[in-house]
């Protein structure tokens, strides 16, 4: 494996994160707190508690699904789609790098933005909701795994659009949309039995609740089937970002 390239691709990208700090990592965690404070500490309150936790402890997870999904998406596909509207992303090609190594470089990047976003809003989040973890081995676990698949999504993203504005569309239109029906803010077992069995066609359901079971230690939906859902997307992913560097698709046109 050629490491200093997969060095070179990753650090290029942190520092690109670097020079956008206030972007990149101070607005997601703003405009989360806001959530904490309105949903978590002046609604919260007055309201009662789901499945035996407050309903402020009960939306952080969601939200920091929420949070990770758009961030994750968001990074990778722009750090893949710049170097293509620019035109350097030829030099990558023409250079002895494996595809491989470069989707290693852009994803791990995009991930380990992810990762420390998420640790920075949980450590925030306590300011203003008091919660424990159940399982915080687990939970790094998902945390690490939600954000290198949908980085993963967000690269093949990246590649597929060709203008900024449909680097917007799929976060904007499909992913939150998907979030806030997955059960961000609310239990789906408080759903009709109706509305229940359409919330379980979406996926971010399973994202959700297996994460909030690395929370605490309870979900609606059982711990493995999120974790076989989050695999069966990874795969997924893996195989068409494979497709994409074996055809060249968008990349050499």
């Amino acid at each position: 494996m050629n490491i200093h390239a997969v060095r070179a691709i990753f650090m290029f990208e942190i520092n690109r994160s670097l020079r956008t700090l206030f972007q990149s990592l101070a607005a997601p965690v703003i405009s989360t707190s806001l959530y904490f404070i309105v949903f978590g500490g002046a609604i919260g309150g007055r309201m009662t508690a789901v499945d035996g936790v407050s309903c402020g402890a009960f939306i952080v997870p969601g939200l920091l699904m929420l949070t990770i999904l758009t961030e994750s998406v968001s990074n990778s596909s722009f750090g893949i789609y710049l170097p293509r509207f620019t035109g350097t992303i030829y030099e990558l090609l023409s250079a002895p790098v494996s595809a491989f190594e470069a989707v290693l470089g852009y994803v791990g990047a995009a991930a380990t933005k992810s990762v420390v976003l998420g640790i920075v809003i949980l450590a925030t989040a306590r300011l203003f909701v008091p919660f424990s973890i159940a399982h915080p081995a687990l939970m790094i676990v998902f945390l690490a795994l939600i954000s290198v698949t949908f980085s993963l999504f967000g690269f093949i993203l990246g590649v597929w659009a060709d203008g900024f504005e449909k680097l917007q569309i799929v976060p904007l239109l499909i992913i939150s949309p998907l979030t806030f029906l997955g059960g961000t803010f609310y239990s789906i077992d408080m759903l009709p039995p109706v509305w229940r069995a359409a919330a379980l066609f979406n996926p971010v359901v399973y994202l959700v609740n297996g994460f909030r079971w690395a929370f605490f230690d309870r979900a609606e939906v059982d711990v493995w089937i999120s974790v076989g859902m989050t695999l069966v997307f990874l795969a997924a992913c893996l195989v068409l970002t494979g497709w994409i560097f074996r055809t060249g698709y968008r990349l050499r046109t």
